[in-house]
């Protein structure tokens, strides 16, 4: 990789910065500092593709520090002749993807009855509701009858809000506001309501806790978050990753992407999100003691509700 691929690529990846990213003010400095690195040298020695692509995510994330943004290199693929809009997948990508998910069971990893009928559901992430949409039946209906349900996040790495939206639509009775969005390029505002129906009983009355970790991340803290604003869920585990911006790939010149960060959420209740802070737990232990803690709160408040009766 020369001198001239570089500096395409920064010019694009600047492009690209300035026309999408959320924070317009913050787009110009970390321009500013990738052209600093730039005229001070720091790039000329890289001519691996990976390693530059690598050098210019660090370098655009100790200005933002936005989890969410990252340039991409594919030595295969030349995105000369693409749009220089965010590229759509092929039916080809789609029919790997929805095969990759099904193999993966959607990552629906664990699904089980706890003792004194908890319901748990331990998932890595929030596929397309196209493709994983049965997969989450099969499990909301598994734990229908529980008389409490736990979400087990600590291990999950985010997806599409609207997967988000049809999960978190089990959980309540009447119809909720419970997250917008807004895209900067497009300036719209898309509201997230809990759906009107779901296929089969939802669980409106049960206690909820949901287990997150550093390692939580994007659209598990939106769910997680959700719960917590609306105080439908008890939060238990480690302060989660902080990355609310929704991304988008688009091409920075010859073999490159950019995932820029386009919009942010805004919570109803809080109208703020959880960028760079991450979502505080409501019962803070280690993520290796968070279903114990679970099981334990779990068991002593269904034990209440039986003293009541």
């Amino acid at each position: 990789m020369d001198e001239a691929t570089r500096e395409k690529t920064i010019d694009k990846v600047s492009e690209q910065l300035t026309e999408y990213y959320v924070y317009p003010d913050v787009a110009e400095k970390m321009i500013q500092g990738v052209r600093d690195h730039q005229k001070h040298g720091d790039y000329n020695s890289l001519v691996d593709g990976n390693e530059f692509a690598d050098a210019l995510t660090r370098d655009l994330r100790a200005v933002s520090q936005d989890r969410h943004l990252f340039v991409g290199y594919d030595p295969y693929v030349i995105s000369a002749g693409l749009s220089e809009g965010p590229r759509r997948p092929t039916p080809d990508d789609e029919a790997r993807f929805r095969k990759m998910m099904e193999h993966d069971n959607c990552t629906f990893s664990k699904i089980e009855i706890l003792n004194h009928n908890v319901g748990y559901i331990k998932f890595g992430a929030f596929p397309d509701p196209d493709i994983c949409g049965p997969t989450v039946v099969a499990a909301m209906n598994f734990v229908a009858h529980t008389d409490a349900l736990i979400f087990d996040l600590r291990e999950n790495h985010g997806g599409d809000p609207s997967m988000v939206d049809f999960i978190v639509s089990y959980l309540f009775r009447d119809p909720t506001h419970i997250n917008d969005l807004t895209n900067r390029h497009d300036n719209e505002t898309h509201q997230y309501w809990t759906l009107p129906w779901v296929p089969g009983p939802r669980l409106v009355d049960q206690p909820v806790y949901v287990l997150t970790s550093h390692e939580t991340f994007s659209g598990g803290e939106e769910f997680t978050f959700d719960l917590k604003t609306q105080k439908r869920a008890t939060i238990i585990g480690e302060t989660t990753g902080g990355g609310a911006h929704p991304v988008r790939g688009v091409p920075a010149g010859d073999h490159f992407t950019i995932g820029v960060p386009f919009g942010r959420p805004i919570n109803p209740v809080t109208k703020g999100d959880w960028e760079g802070k991450g979502v505080e737990p409501d019962v803070k232990v280690s993520a290796s003691d968070a279903l114990t803690t679970a099981e334990k709160l779990a068991a002593e408040k269904l034990a209440g509700k039986d003293s009541q009766h």
